[in-house]
Parts: C-alpha cells; sequence; structure tokens
C-alpha cells in the first residue's frame, strides 16, 4: 500500500516528531534507537530540532494525515547558524548534555562532543556553498516521492531568498542516499582530512 503524505512548513506542534523521526533513522537511515539507550532525543537535540526552533521558515515536514512522518531541516548560513546556536541554543540543553570529557567511548558521546563543538562543521571549502541541509523520513514514507518533494521545497526556498549554494555530509557508508542526492543535481566535493564523509554541493539560483 502506497503511504500518503502532504509537504507542508513546520508547525511547534512538530518537535516531539522530529525527535522521534531523527532517532528512528539515525543509523544511516535505520533505527537508532540501540545506539543511543535511555534518551531518546539526543540525536534530535543535534540535528532537528535546533535548526527548526531556530530557522523554522526553512524547516518542512511531511504530513501523514496524524503526525509528521518526515522532515527536511537546515540554514542558510552554516557560520551564522552555529554561531546562534552556541548562543541560542546550547544554553538551553548544555545541562542535560554536557560536553564530553576525556576520550569519546560511544556514540552518544560522540553526539554530545558534536553538539558542543559545531564548529567543525564550518569548513572554508564549502565557503559557495553557505547552506546546509538533514532530511530524513521514516521507513513507511521512504521511496515514495516526498524526499524529492522535501528536497524541491526546502531549494526552492533558499533561491527566493537569494542563497547561492548548498551542501550536505553523509557517510560512505549510506550507498542509497548517495544515489538520491546526484539525481537531485548534487555533486560530491572531497574533503581530504574527512576520508569517510562525502560533502555533496549544490548552487542554487
Amino acid at each position: 500500500m502506497t503511504a500518503s503524505g502532504t509537504v507542508r512548513a513546520f508547525r511547534p506542534a512538530d518537535l516531539p516528531a522530529l525527535y522521534d523521526i531523527c532517532l528512528r533513522t539515525g543509523d544511516n537511515g535505520r533505527d537508532a534507537t540501540d545506539l543511543y539507550p535511555g534518551d531518546p532525543e539526543l540525536l534530535g537535540t543535534v540535528f532537528a530540532a535546533p535548526y527548526a526552533v531556530l530557522e523554522p521558515e526553512l524547516t518542512f515536514v511531511v504530513d501523514d494525515g496524524q503526525r509528521a512522518a518526515g522532515y527536511i531541516v537546515g540554514t542558510a548560513d552554516t557560520a551564522t547558524f552555529v554561531r546562534r546556536l552556541r548562543a541560542e541554543w546550547l544554553p538551553r540543553v548544555s545541562e542535560r548534555y554536557p560536553d564530553v570529557t576525556g576520550e569519546i567511548q560511544t556514540p552518544a558521546e560522540r553526539v554530545r562532543y558534536l553538539l558542543h563543538h559545531q564548529e567543525r562543521f564550518v569548513h572554508p571549502e564549502l565557503a559557495e556553498f553557505p547552506a546546509h541541509l538533514h532530511i530524513d523520513l521514516l521507513p513507511s514514507h521512504q521511496r515514495g516521492g516526498f524526499g524529492r518533494a522535501l528536497m524541491t521545497r526546502f531549494l526552492d526556498t533558499l533561491t527566493e531568498h537569494g542563497v547561492p549554494g548548498v551542501h550536505l555530509a553523509m557517510g560512505k557508508a549510506n550507498t542509497n542516499a548517495d544515489a538520491f542526492y546526484r539525481r537531485l543535481g548534487f555533486t560530491d566535493l572531497p574533503i581530504g582530512r574527512f576520508p569517510d564523509i562525502v560533502f555533496f554541493t549544490k548552487k542554487l539560483g
């Protein structure tokens, strides 16, 4: 049976669903619940919720008639977003998720480290592509055209705001997503110091 859904703008009531979707797709598109035991909101605190809170105009969801079954989040300017995250988002969550001291040993500790060191996501090689994004769909709504619909809405919005380019990063193990982004006109831009990550870029306008 084909899943149904409509792409629409984010509403604050969608936030719990964004946390849930982020966790249930957080292992290269697979359920990551077992990787982050005891705290189902950790992944979403880094990779979904701050975008929806700080740049809601760039957050869109697939509404299945009852709740969000997928989303796209992002920012028009990565460097500015990182500064806002440190000033406006980190104070809200740092007590619950303190920075890691010592060697990182678990997936949860790695995510907590990334939360406190978002400057790692600002790369001079990507200056022509200042926007970036994260997109996730529950299995029920994958391969049904919803990913393309979300990307189209997001990219069109960036273009309307005069953003010159966009990038995203993913692990090289995520081979299914590789083909998806290439079909949308993204090309990979190697950054040598990150051998396990693929950076995809696309010029806009």
